[in-house]
């Protein structure tokens, strides 16, 4: 986004007074000076705005590096009552060039804007003097922007630019400086301004780039100013309703359209069938490779017990079979000890 510091230069003479313009060159221009303020503390809240006059009883600096509209236009009014004599552009410029030297943000380039309506008289006619002038501001880094309009608009032919058009190319540095002649007509000067080349890189940075503006991310290519630098002919700034509802138009057409090509798409060509597919299995992840070997670990601890019970089965029944044989061995026992205890008794009997 730009970030200036702008001095605007005034015309208050007699020839103000007239109502070529409506509804007159001096409401015009007051006009055109609120859009200036406005554009450029739009374009960035950190810069300022000053402006003085150059005719009168002499040039005389109103405000200086303002960002408050309400003063601004109080110096407009208080203008009205100072309207006479005529124009001195080089001693203004020269004052303007004091004033933006004394900025407080020295981060803020330096920009003048020159509004002529008055023919050009004295050392504001001499071209060489000009030029002088304008070499001085380029050689400071000062930006001068001229806006002629009435009795200031030159007759320029092939071989001579016109003095102001000669002062601005010379001033000029990276294509930073512009001269705009309008003419009378149902055209607002407000209106020419602000489409013009000396408004587009501040008015690009307040618009979004969908709308054909640089939406703050850098400068407009400057130079070709008018409804042709926007995508549908309409200034966003001048008309957003009206740019928004063209851009919906926009994007609605462009999806009906999408939405046609996509329904006609299957009839005319034959989409090739899919190719067939086999699943793959998948490799085990690391957490399953674990789980299968601690159940492998667990199923071999497992078998020699079942082999050793198998084992033991004959050993169980070796201790019944014993079991078997002491119960044998003790009715044995007791047979004879009951046959030796009949012995005695029948050893008896054969005696008697």
């Amino acid at each position: 986004m730009p970030l200036e510091a702008t001095m605007m230069i005034i015309d208050n003479s007699e020839y103000m007074r007239n109502g070529d313009y409506q509804p007159s060159r001096f409401n015009a221009q007051s006009d055109a000076v609120n859009t200036v303020f406005q554009t450029k503390i739009d374009a960035n809240p950190e810069n300022t705005v000053g402006i003085m006059t150059m005719a009168g009883k002499g040039p005389e600096v109103l405000v200086t590096h303002s960002k408050d509209l309400g003063q601004i236009l109080q110096a407009l009014h208080t203008t009205t009552s100072k309207i006479g004599g005529q124009i001195d552009i080089p001693t203004a410029i020269a004052i303007a060039q004091l004033a933006l030297k004394h900025r407080e943000n020295k981060n803020l380039r330096q920009r003048i804007i020159v509004f002529v309506a008055s023919p050009l008289e004295g050392q504001a006619a001499d071209e060489k003097a000009m030029i002088k002038l304008a070499k001085k501001l380029k050689k400071n880094n000062v930006a001068v922007d001229v806006v002629c309009y009435g009795d200031g608009i030159e007759e320029t032919t092939e071989e001579e630019k016109g003095v102001l058009r000669a002062f601005v190319e010379s001033a000029s540095s990276g294509d930073n400086s512009h001269i705009i002649s309008v003419p009378p007509g149902t055209r607002l000067l407000s209106d020419a301004l602000i489409s013009s080349p000396i408004l587009s890189d501040d008015r690009n940075a307040s618009i979004p780039a969908e709308f054909g503006g640089t939406g703050g991310d850098g400068p407009a290519a400057s130079g070709s100013g008018g409804a042709n630098q926007f995508e549908f002919g309409v200034d966003p700034s001048l008309d957003p309703e009206l740019a928004m509802a063209l851009q919906m138009s926009m994007q609605e057409a462009q999806a009906r359209d999408a939405a046609e090509a996509a329904a006609s798409g299957p009839s005319d060509t034959t989409t090739p069938a899919p190719p067939a597919t086999t699943t793959v299995p998948a490799e085990p992840t690391d957490d399953e490779e674990e789980a299968l070997l601690q159940q492998a670990l667990a199923m071999s601890e497992e078998q020699p017990e079942d082999v050793d019970m198998s084992e033991e089965q004959p050993e169980d029944e070796e201790m019944e079979d014993g079991d078997d044989f002491d119960d044998d061995d003790e009715e044995a026992a007791i047979a004879r000890a009951i046959e030796m205890s009949m012995r005695p008794q029948e050893e008896q009997k054969d005696k008697k």
